[in-house]
């Protein structure tokens, strides 16, 4: 196995973490634990990117993942779905969080196409999956901020999603993809914003968790 596939295993293993601890705290805090637009840029990049690359090229290692994150994806839109309704502003009538949800579904759909579109399967694969990426690393330090509490959370999630961006930007970023493509700068420059917010995120939800276990275990005072 050479070092390009280890490290499409690496990523593979490291987002499969991100996605079933996601699936298992969200059902655990009655949350979700993965911002709603990167969930739904997620999951029409894998199933479109699952479908249409199996087409075109079989089964591949990437694809063969492709599939599984997808199946994993309907996991996490159900705790989107079955518990962020208490995430949405209360003044509005319940049936238009799900509209918001479909809306934003057929948003991420529609600009994934779009992607395919103008720079073809593999390459607007590539710029897609780095953009959201750099976009769901953003929404999970909103999503702290916005929550005050480590709700639907995890140091598991935070780090394993480090690591999983971290190994495609080596080798697309610095190695390059063998008889495909060169070290592409725009993956290097995204990837190294990811790998920075990446690591204030885990910082920042570390603080927090300390913080709440030394509220929680503070003397009562009477």
């Amino acid at each position: 196995m050479n070092i390009e596939s280890v490290l499409i295993l690496l990523s593979g293993i490291a987002w499969t973490v991100v996605y079933v601890a996601s699936i298992r705290i969200g059902m655990r805090d009655k949350s979700y634990a993965m911002p709603f637009w990167a969930l739904a840029l997620n999951i029409a990049w894998e199933f479109l990117h699952a479908t249409l690359g199996f087409r075109e090229a079989g089964l591949t290692l990437q694809i063969g993942i492709n599939f599984v994150w997808f199946l994993l994806d309907l996991g996490l839109l159900y705790t989107f779905f079955r518990y962020g309704r208490k995430y949405f502003p209360s003044h509005f009538h319940p049936a238009w969080f799900f509209v918001w949800g479909a809306v934003g579904l057929a948003s991420a759909f529609i600009l994934q196409y779009v992607f395919i579109a103008e720079f073809g399967l593999w390459m607007g694969a590539i710029y897609s999956a780095f953009l959201q990426n750099l976009l769901m690393s953003i929404l999970f330090v909103v999503m702290l901020v916005q929550r005050s509490s480590s709700d639907g959370q995890s140091l598991l999630i935070a780090i394993s999603k480090c690591i999983g961006t971290l190994a495609p930007t080596i080798f697309m970023g610095v190695l390059g993809i063998s008889g495909y493509m060169v070290a592409n700068r725009f993956v290097l420059v995204t990837g190294g914003l990811i790998f920075f917010f990446d690591l204030a995120y885990i910082w920042l939800l570390a603080t927090t968790k300390q913080k709440e276990h030394l509220e929680r275990n503070l003397p009562v005072i009477k």
